[in-house]
């Protein structure tokens, strides 16, 4: 598919399919008229452009930034501040503009955190090398490097979602329309917003109690009375609380029984 790359007159554009974990895609193409792509189309605005482009054999990680303008009808200020477009797939093409049919694929990743300034937005695209960056092993820790409910925790997280209604927020603080199921049964899940100006958004929930909740940040809008929300059990990822409320103590990733690096100052005269 890369032969038109090798021709004496090269027409090619690149372009981006930018997916959002809410599954919501977006085209955008460097060419001045939009691209058809097999079926899927790449608008002419606003345009992305990217920073140079580097493939080789080196394994290194691989990564780049890219910049745009900021639409209401395509990528909006409103969803990048409120984190709708952090950890977005991205793919990106070289297509031959005068037969869309030809393209060849230059790079795919996910985006880091984005930018704002004056009307235009910056991120970094970090590709499959990237993941080369990562430590090999874990770390020890006394508590549990698993999140509730993964492949590692296995929990069954059935019937561990609550969906309530919002009768208060204040900041960080939500009164819900029904209690936890546990004390701090809330503490360290998720609330995940079905409605509103926060539909599809979740933020990390820090502690409960009751009805009420405190979440790690506000949430990126303001919150009205009768928000619909489903509420995420979560874990503080203690042996104890693993064992005597999940009794899953035989799949806890941590080691709470291994001295740490105070073990020498827990002696007289240390």
């Amino acid at each position: 598919m890369s032969g038109f790359l090798a021709a004496p007159l090269v027409t090619f554009a690149l372009c981006w399919r930018i997916e959002r974990r809410d599954g919501v895609a977006l085209g955008f193409t460097g060419h001045d008229r939009d691209l058809v792509v097999e079926g899927f189309r790449y608008r002419a605005a606003p345009g992305v452009a990217p920073s140079a482009i580097e493939e080789g054999e080196v394994l290194d990680t691989d990564s780049l930034d890219v910049a745009g303008a900021l639409t209401g009808s395509g990528i909006s200020e409103r969803d990048l501040r409120s984190g709708r477009w952090n950890g977005a797939a991205v793919r990106l093409i070289a297509v031959n503009w005068s037969a869309p049919g030809e393209w060849v694929q230059l790079l795919r990743g996910e985006l880091g955190a984005v930018s704002l300034e004056r009307g235009s937005f910056s991120a970094t695209l970090k590709g499959p090398g990237a993941a080369l960056a990562r430590p090999v092993s874990e770390e020890t820790s006394p508590l549990c490097r698993a999140e509730l409910g993964d492949r590692r925790c296995r929990v069954d997280m059935a019937g561990r979602r609550s969906l309530a209604r919002v009768v208060a927020s204040v900041g960080e603080s939500l009164t819900l329309d029904r209690p936890e199921p546990v004390p701090n049964g809330w503490g360290g899940g998720r609330l995940r917003w079905l409605d509103g100006a926060n539909a599809g958004l979740s933020s990390m929930v820090l502690t409960s109690s009751g009805a009420s909740l405190i979440l790690a940040e506000p949430p990126p809008f303001s919150v009205m009375a009768e928000t619909r929300v489903e509420a995420i059990e979560g874990c503080d990822k203690r042996f104890a609380t693993c064992r005597d409320r999940f009794g899953n103590q035989p799949n806890f990733r941590g080691e709470p029984h291994l001295p740490g690096m105070d073990l020498l100052t827990r002696y007289p005269g240390a």
